[in-house]
């Protein structure tokens, strides 16, 4: 890539992180030596568990909204989620004064619900897993006149990107950065903000071993609907892979590591443990795959990490605890 496109990239993240920064602070970079020692190898840590919502969507809602209302005129959005897209798109239509409805699967994390109805937001649950409340949310904000917010969308990335801009620029030695793979907007945002700094860093992707919608996608060379599943990290329930996710993922994530319950379990105790932190399983998923992969770091690695969200179930807290 030119240099001239790197910086236009630049540029958009610094337009998107001073946006965001009238509203949140940046969030910290930090090594936690107990990890370091039980993992055999220096790790960094990106906080995005300690943002408002709980997790880094919120910065992609707040450009999304921002940049939405300065093109057209909206009374109201909707959307579909698992949870922590709903509330970053709550929390930044809030702030707008937008009407706004989410669509939840049909017995989802409670306490994300919750979450989202505190922010404003009319709940409505209709579908057995994500993809289904996305086709009843594209019906629904049709009939109601309202700004469908999709899951993945270029400016959701730019916003998400400020994450990885922070961490890179803090961190700037960091040879690994794992990131997990939902629908894909966190994992292109660090693609974005690694080539908008001209970043050397090695991008691995990480998803739930009962959701490879991505591996399994890249491997069949387009995006493939996957059987439903189960899982703990509900932010990686995704069963249909989008366009263009893929086409970034393939082109610069050196591979993709699939983690079970069990690590994910274990990487919330260790977090629990280590730090005096919480993260979901979504969150815990980098952690998890740093561990599995131990074998593969070097003396030399420095190795990032995305807590990317902390919005935890005390029943998942207890069974990650009991291990």
């Amino acid at each position: 890539m030119s240099n001239q496109a790197n910086q236009s990239k630049l540029n958009q993240l610094n337009q998107a992180a001073q946006l965001i920064y009238q509203v949140l602070p940046p969030t910290p970079a930090l090594e936690w030596s107990r990890l370091n020692e039980a993992l055999g190898a220096k790790l960094w840590v990106k906080h995005e568990n300690h943002l408002p919502t709980g997790a880094f969507k919120v910065r992609g809602g707040l450009v999304y909204v921002d940049r939405l209302l300065k093109t057209q005129a909206v009374s109201g959005i909707c959307a579909a989620t698992r949870g922590n897209h709903g509330q970053s798109i709550a929390f930044a239509a809030a702030r707008q004064g937008l009407r706004t409805v989410i669509v939840v699967p049909k017995g989802n994390n409670p306490d994300k619900n919750k979450a989202m109805i505190a922010l404003g937001a009319r709940l409505i649950e209709h579908g057995e897993d994500f993809d289904e409340s996305v086709a009843y949310a594209r019906i629904y904000a049709e009939a109601e006149g309202l700004h469908l917010v999709p899951s993945f969308h270029q400016d959701l990335v730019l916003g998400v990107a400020t994450y990885a801009y922070e961490f890179l620029t803090k961190v700037p030695a960091l040879t690994k950065l794992y990131v997990p793979i939902g629908l894909g907007s966190g994992i292109c945002g660090v693609l974005f903000a690694k080539a908008a700094l001209g970043h050397s860093v090695e991008v691995i992707g990480v998803v739930a071993d009962a959701f490879q919608t991505y591996p399994r996608s890249l491997d069949a060379g387009e995006p493939i609907l996957t059987e439903p599943g189960d899982t703990i990290a509900d932010g990686l329930a995704v069963r249909l892979a989008n366009p263009q996710a893929l086409t970034m993922i393939k082109e610069g994530v050196s591979r993709i590591v699939a983690v079970g319950e069990t690590a994910l379990l274990s990487a919330i105790a260790k977090m629990a443990k280590h730090t005096d932190n919480l993260v979901e399983g979504a969150g815990a998923a980098s952690l998890a795959a740093a561990f599995l992969e131990c074998d593969r770091h070097v003396a030399d690695d420095q190795i990032g990490i995305v807590a990317s969200g902390g919005n935890l179930e005390a029943k998942v807290l207890a069974r990650a605890l009991a291990l």
